[in-house]
């Protein structure tokens, strides 16, 4: 199994539109846009990351787009972001990106946010050095509802 990363091509779009509305991956998401379906609320989103500072990757398993990674925010405030398509959970993929992602992008600290329930998100993290620093509660409308979240960060001194 190869897992790399590499810009994103807007190829790359439509498989990541078509992950977005997995219905199960969302629940889990947890906090997605409001309406994951809205094709040209998605193609907005993705034209205002790309003519930003922001790090976007394309996840490749094997040669395949299966998922993507980022790095977004302020500087001492940046937070990474990762999908993976469902048809690959559980098999290190994700893990495998965002090791990729914080070889490529070495300042620290770096924060992350999951859903308190995402148990699988919250051990990719783990493995990766980030550790819990807070929690919180936050609107997650793929859930309609206010859920608990786990606020994590990624220190210098990590690993």
């Amino acid at each position: 199994m190869e897992v790399v990363l590499r810009e994103v091509h807007d190829s790359d779009l439509p498989v990541f539109f078509r992950q977005m509305n997995d219905p199960e991956a969302v629940r889990m998401a947890a906090f997605t846009p409001k309406d994951p379906a809205d094709h040209e609320a998605f193609a907005a989103h993705w034209r205002r990351l790309r003519a930003s500072s922001v790090v976007l990757r394309t996840v490749l398993l094997d040669g395949d787009v299966v998922g993507s990674a980022g790095v977004y925010g302020e500087p001492g405030e940046r937070e990474v972001t990762y999908w993976v398509d469902r048809a690959y959970w559980g098999r290190g993929v994700a893990t495998a990106a965002l090791r990729a992602l914080l070889a490529e992008v070495p300042e620290r600290p770096l924060y992350a946010r999951a859903a308190a329930d995402n148990a699988g998100s919250l051990r990719v993290l783990a493995k990766c050095g980030f550790l819990e620093s807070a929690r919180a509660r936050g609107f997650a409308e793929a859930r309609g509802e206010e859920i608990d979240e786990v606020v994590l960060t990624l220190r210098a001194d990590a690993g």
